[in-house]
């Protein structure tokens, strides 16, 4: 309860920055927790942790979306509002990996082990060898086809749970947390190793290269799964305050299938930017 009342849901919107020291909060308390009480299972409560303290902010921005839907006629207009809501679940995001990462880079090894087991599982079993060449193109499609999939289950989590999206977003907040943070124990080791010595610049540098590399490509991941998020929250809350046939019901289910194809243009995008760009930044 008290957390929820951080911040209003107009607040979020009017200032979508506040979004990103409050998700580095909700994930924080939840590594606190997940550590102290939870340790064997630390690497999944951590993730329903977090979604618990920020589901009630996000199910009111929805309704708060749908809302705008009564108000503003011109379809341009609507989206041009929504964009609002999808910046503080992108500063909401931001949050969870900074907070996620730095934890992960801060931690014993031990901790980090129980933390993010889990998460770490899951990088391994993805295959990392990408290319910047045409000869991509098998992986391209699979990324893609991945991707589309994740895509649709934040949709149909969020209209059949409300806010349900909002755990996928949460796991891949984890997920590219981790990943940023072995990359700089990776390299910090091997730092240490060859000049001697460890600075706080040589961590800054390396937590600077570990974000592009894996954010370059996932931040338009992440948003095109927001945008489906959101989508399907729209739909869901329709369905619960108005009739099917109703005008309202017809332009929020118009305004949800234009979200649906602005997401899928986000994934097909994060997919090139994935396989023929995030390799030769890094």
């Amino acid at each position: 309860m008290v957390l929820e009342e951080l911040l209003t849901p107009e607040g979020a919107e009017r200032k979508p920055w506040h979004m990103l020291p409050l998700g580095a909060l909700y994930a924080s308390i939840a590594v606190f927790l997940s550590l102290w009480i939870f340790r064997e299972q630390a690497s999944l409560i951590v993730v329903f942790l977090t979604v618990m303290a920020c589901i009630p902010l996000i199910y009111k921005i929805i309704v708060l979306e749908e809302n705008k839907e009564q108000k503003i006629d011109k379809e341009m207009g609507i989206l041009n509002e929504h964009r609002k809501a999808l910046l503080s679940f992108i500063y909401l995001f931001m949050g969870f990996v900074i907070a996620f990462s730095v934890w992960f880079i801060a931690l014993p090894a031990s901790m980090v082990q129980d933390l993010f087991a889990t998460q770490m599982f899951t990088i391994s079993a993805i295959n990392n060898q990408v290319t910047g060449n045409a000869a991509s193109f098998g992986l391209l499609t699979d990324i893609i086809s991945n991707n589309i999939k994740v895509l649709f289950f934040s949709v149909f989590f969020s209209f059949f749970y409300g806010a349900g999206a909002i755990f996928i977003l949460t796991w891949n907040a984890s997920v590219i947390a981790s990943a940023v943070g072995s990359f700089v124990r990776s390299n910090i080791e091997k730092l240490a190793a060859a000049e001697g010595f460890m600075r706080i610049a040589t961590y800054s540098h390396m937590y600077a290269l570990g974000m592009v590399r894996y954010m370059t490509h996932g931040i338009f991941e992440i948003l095109a799964y927001f945008i489906g998020g959101l989508a399907g929250g729209l739909i869901s809350v329709a369905i619960i305050r108005h009739k099917m046939g109703e005008k309202i019901f017809n332009r929020v289910m118009l305004d949800a299938l234009d979200l649906i194809i602005l997401a899928v243009v986000c994934t097909l995008f994060a997919g090139i930017v994935e396989v023929y760009i995030t390799p030769l930044i890094v």
